[in-house]
């Protein structure tokens, strides 16, 4: 039987949060929350925006780069190599046109990949796709599979840093190191990972873009894309901008009439985070996944997946036969949160799709035995 490791609530986690107490929300990893502090602060912002919009967007370049450099500190990130972007689809379509790429050339993804990601790849170059057994036992061996499916026209990995379904680690520092030394572009997907990790750009990939709004408590729509110094100076917007004449960053941050709030408030995010104690914030975090795991794994059929420790979230593979389908798995969900008030990423599979609970400061051990009591009856 599996042990079901002990956890508490975080003082005062729940009244941060303006989320309904009649919903149990273990999905923070499709689409955040937002802190009431950085609500706040966004409506100030936006107050602001409506008294004076000239003022108000005449400043917006200025500030979105002061906001910017708040967010770099966080991130252990290059101010001058680091934009705002809207999320990190965007950021993948930016990274990806900068990429001088040629008849035949191929990109390499994962099938644990991001859909409008790997769709941004394939709209460039032939795509190579390499299938990763949920059940790959450690990082070596995510490791060891993608490198053998390098071919000698492989010009750019476009990798998952903490992948979305499986919520394991992919492009892990040695992964992205060997890739680099066999002269591969290295463009990696952390969109789960500002705010979860604690070196969010270990590894120093040619390209990595995160979103901010999830383990960041920032805004929706506040995304970050950092680039290496070779390649910034063919950062190009993918709408031309007034800051264009400025180059990468300012360029692509710049959309005349757009709501920059979220931006601006987005440090905010990061500085909550900071003074909850982001280690402890984390630990407690992973602890509540790893609860939830624990409790789901007594159910017959679930198999919990192998999974980087510290993570905030964590995954099973569901029985055979259960939502092996898009639409399968989408009912299922919609089921669960229908009948049950209960909010869960379920991820189509075949032979068996998947299930990822999330942890975060808002929930509460009981949720996930909630989860855990339901979810039996649904299966069957």
């Amino acid at each position: 039987m599996t042990t079901v490791p002990t956890v508490t609530e975080f003082p005062g986690g729940p009244s941060l949060f303006r989320l309904t107490p009649h919903v149990a929300h273990l999905n923070h990893g499709s689409f955040g929350a937002v802190p009431l502090p950085v609500q706040h602060v966004q409506a100030a912002l936006l107050e602001e925006a409506h008294t004076d919009p000239d003022a108000f967007f005449l400043a917006a370049p200025d500030r979105i780069a002061a906001a910017r450099a708040r967010i770099a500190a966080h991130l252990g990130a290059d101010p001058d190599g680091l934009a705002f972007v809207s999320n990190a689809t965007e950021a993948a379509n930016i990274a990806l046109d900068a990429v001088p790429l040629a008849d035949g050339d191929e990109i390499l993804v994962t099938d644990h990949g991001y859909g409008t990601v790997v769709a941004a790849a394939a709209r460039r170059a032939t795509v190579t796709t390499v299938a990763l057994d949920p059940l790959l036992p450690d990082e070596d061996a995510v490791r060891e599979t993608v490198l053998a499916a390098l071919t000698p026209r492989t010009k750019v990995a476009l990798l998952d840093h903490i992948s979305s379904p499986t919520a394991r680690i992919i492009a892990a520092p040695r992964l992205l190191a060997e890739l680099a030394d066999r002269g591969v572009t290295t463009v990696v997907d952390g969109a789960h990972v500002p705010g979860m990790l604690a070196d969010p750009l270990a590894g120093r990939a040619d390209f990595w873009f995160g979103n901010l709004h999830k383990w960041g408590y920032a805004p929706a729509g506040s995304a970050v894309l950092a680039v290496a110094p070779a390649h910034r100076a063919r950062i190009r917007s993918l709408v031309p901008s007034w800051e264009d004449h400025h180059g990468f960053p300012r360029s692509v941050e710049y959309r005349a009439t757009a709501d920059y709030t979220g931006w601006l408030a987005a440090p905010e995010g990061l500085d909550l985070l900071a003074r909850l104690d982001a280690a402890k914030v984390r630990a407690h975090n992973a602890a509540l996944a790893a609860h939830g795991s624990a409790l789901l794994a007594e159910i017959p059929g679930l198999r919990p997946l192998p999974h980087t420790e510290g993570l905030a979230m964590q995954a099973l593979r569901l029985p055979p036969g259960v939502a092996e389908t898009q639409e399968a798995a989408r009912a299922l969900r919609e089921e669960i949160a229908a009948r049950h008030r209960i909010r869960v990423l379920i991820w189509p599979w075949p032979g068996g799709g998947g299930i990822r609970v999330c942890g975060q400061i808002y929930n509460r051990p009981e949720e996930y035995a909630q989860l855990a009591a339901v979810l039996p009856q649904l299966l069957a």
